[in-house]
């Protein structure tokens, strides 16, 4: 009958996950030259932004693990909102086990209670500004092999000099793809735009799982 309504027809669909998982270096060399401050400055600023974007096709969640003397899941996967009022800013503090971390980033990934299966590709953002003191290259390969992270948008910024520029490479695992060198405090800043920009362009996208290249060369330029 042409008059004939179905429910499909008053059903809505629901935003689907879109998670960002953070991996931000706190270990006791970021507590020089202003870094863990401009670092909790600029991740608070990208949640109030992740905050304010509407939940259409995906609903962005943000999940922070902190290195600095040992591994801890500083703030659990929670929708932007949730994630801006539960935000605590980072101590600065021991060394970097950066092999412990990539394994926890591992199984939390992993995890279909924490990412369903109906969760858009995730982003992951590796911060560092020095060098690991645990083994890193199993967990990090073993993690590249996984199926989610190897279809996630990866990202990372080296502070300062003495950050391992080539182990930031590996966890890109992407030749196209360039460490983003922070020489300043306000260059942290500039990564985490360019992190907001990213996600956010895939937030309001019609394809959120299409992952498009942002330079962050360009992104004074641009407005989001």
């Amino acid at each position: 009958m042409k008059n004939e309504i179905t429910l499909k027809e008053f059903t809505v669909d629901q935003a689907r996950p879109l998670p960002v998982f953070l991996l931000l270096d706190a270990s006791g060399s970021m507590a020089e030259n202003g870094k863990i401050e401009a670092l909790n400055r600029a991740v608070e600023e990208m949640l109030a932004t992740f905050a304010a974007e509407p939940d259409v096709r995906a609903m962005i969640q943000i999940g922070a693990i902190a290195f600095g003397g040992d591994v801890r899941a500083h703030l659990p996967l929670l929708n932007a909102a949730e994630a801006k009022k539960k935000w605590q800013p980072l101590v600065a503090q021991g060394n970097t086990p950066l092999g412990q971390t990539l394994t926890q980033l591992h199984v939390m990934l992993e995890g279909k209670k924490l990412v369903p299966s109906r969760s858009y590709r995730p982003t992951l953002v590796l911060v560092s500004d020095g060098q690991p003191s645990d083994e890193w290259q199993l967990p990090l390969k073993q993690l590249l092999e996984s199926a989610r992270a190897s279809k996630a948008a990866r990202m990372a910024m080296a502070i300062g000099a003495d950050a391992d520029g080539q182990m930031l490479q590996s966890f890109l695992n992407a030749p196209e793809s360039k460490v983003f060198q922070a020489h300043q405090a306000r260059d942290i800043h500039k990564f985490f735009k360019w992190v907001t920009m990213s996600v956010t362009v895939r937030s309001r996208s019609a394809t959120p799982d299409k992952i498009a290249p942002v330079d962050p060369l360009e992104i004074d330029e641009i407005r989001y």
